[in-house]
Order: structure tokens, then sequence, then C-alpha cells
């Protein structure tokens, strides 16, 4: 029987350590624009976070994802987090 591995990945925010499907990935890319990777195998320095309302506004208040990406980050890119978020529910 083979037992498969599951990839984990840690929330920039919390810290916590989760299996890649349960996060979103946020990702740079060379050019500096910052996207959501749905699929998570778009080119670029990636970020990831939980899919959770609390965590995504903890992120965007302590500015987390810009530091981790060392980019400025838009108020849109939150607010689709945040739709990605409710759909999820």
């Amino acid at each position: 029987m083979n037992n498969r591995k599951i990839p984990l990945r840690k929330c920039v925010a919390t810290g916590e350590m989760k299996s890649k499907k349960d996060l979103i990935r946020v990702v740079r890319s060379k050019e500096g624009d910052v996207s959501v990777d749905l699929t998570g195998k778009k080119n670029g320095r990636g970020a990831y976070i939980t899919l959770d309302k609390e965590c995504i506004l903890l992120a965007k208040k302590k500015n987390i994802l810009a530091n981790h990406l060392k980019t400025t980050i838009d108020e849109s890119l939150y607010d689709e987090l945040l739709v990605l978020a409710e759909k999820e529910k």
C-alpha cells in the first residue's frame, strides 16, 4: 500500500502548518504583480494564508503579506481573499 505524503505549508499570518489544499497562495511575479494563485503553480515568490476571515484581516492589519512578498499590497487583493473566504463557508 502506498501512503502518500501530504504537502504541508505554513500560514504566514498564524504560523500554523496545514495541508497545502487548506491554504490559498498569494504570488508576486518577477514583474512585481501580486495576485491570488488558485492553482498553486504560478511562477514567482509565494506566500500561503489560511482562507479564514480573521486570518486575512490579521494579515492586512499587520501588513504581513507585504513584508513577506517584499512589495506593496493593493486593498483589492484583500477584498478578493475575503470574497474567496466567504465562498468557502
